[in-house]
């Protein structure tokens, strides 16, 4: 299997975010997807440095595809996804508005927010041109299965959430400008303050979700450490590891030492819980009763030797 880098989901500094893509060129993955996927008023503030970063990663031999938005509203988001396809670089749709900007037979590939639920759905998206599917991270493995079955038979490669908090929801209404008292227009970019997401926790102090502008997030860390074989088995293509602060080179060397077989089952989850204290896991979607389940909880997080 090959690993994907989404796109970044958070707002960062721009020297923040030129440097993590420069970084990128020398990390153990094969693909990189980038652009603003939750919040065209942050686009400005790095938007002169995506040039330079397609530079870098194609040099590097990486796969390079831009992000379309996940929610196209307005006249001057419609403006900028027409200049997606005049940049001349793969696309990667999460909104299916997108499409109207890409000429028939474009190849193109479609991220984790659009509903791929069936074989209907990526039968229709693979006569328009899809080349490649994120499957949305809530489908549970036997759904992956027969998705990454009928994608072989399409000629289409299929992709699963790997690591990452998960995407759940857009809106149309900015969370964290409500929390700061401003109106979505003049947010002032309070989401630059949590570069991770911002924590949201229940009335009885249980963590439960994290906000990230217009986005719902899961409080938990997507982790496929314990699914790595069943997801081969399958016929995954890929695995998506969605971009967080800290040295995220360093994940994806665990993820590509756990694909060749240098890292057992449970090595993963263990080097990021040390990494990363204080944070949750989950894989429940895959295999769990719910999608907040965490399998290593189960075995008692051992590590193989």
């Amino acid at each position: 299997m090959d690993l994907t880098v989404g796109p970044n989901q958070f707002f960062w500094k721009a020297e923040d975010w030129a440097s993590f893509y420069d970084s990128l060129a020398t990390a153990p993955v094969s693909r990189v997807v980038l652009g603003e996927l939750v919040c065209s008023k942050r686009l400005p503030f790095f938007q002169d440095r995506i040039p330079a970063a397609i530079e870098t990663l194609l040099a590097a031999g990486k796969e390079v595809a831009v992000t379309s938005l996940a929610l196209i509203t307005l006249k001057r988001e419609r403006k900028l996804s027409a200049e997606l396809v005049e940049a001349g670089i793969e696309v990667e749709v999460n909104d299916l508005t997108m499409l109207a900007y890409l000429p028939e037979k474009t190849p193109f590939s479609v991220g984790p927010l659009v509903n791929v639920y069936n074989e209907g759905t990526l039968g229709w998206l693979a006569a328009r041109g899809a080349t490649q599917v994120c499957l949305p991270p809530e489908l549970p493995l036997d759904q992956v299965r027969s998705l990454a079955r009928a994608g072989a038979d399409m000629r289409v490669r299929i992709e699963v959430w790997g690591h990452g908090r998960l995407p759940l929801a857009i809106s149309g209404r900015c969370y964290h400008a409500r929390l700061h008292g401003r109106t979505k227009d003049n947010c002032q970019f309070a989401c630059e303050d949590d570069p991770d997401g911002l924590e949201v926790s229940t009335l009885e102090g249980q963590k439960f979700l994290a906000m990230n502008g217009v986005q719902t997030l899961s409080d938990t860390f997507a982790c496929v450490d314990h699914q790595v074989e069943l997801l081969r088995d399958a016929g995954v293509s890929a695995l998506r590891l969605s971009p967080q602060t800290g040295d995220f080179a360093a994940v994806c060397a665990l993820y590509r030492g756990r694909l060749d077989g240098r890292v057992s089952r449970g090595g993963v989850a263990a080097a990021l819980l040390e990494a990363y204290p204080g944070i949750r896991l989950s894989d429940g979607f895959l295999t769990g009763a719910t999608g907040a389940e965490w399998s290593g909880a189960r075995s008692g997080a051992k590590v193989e030797a």
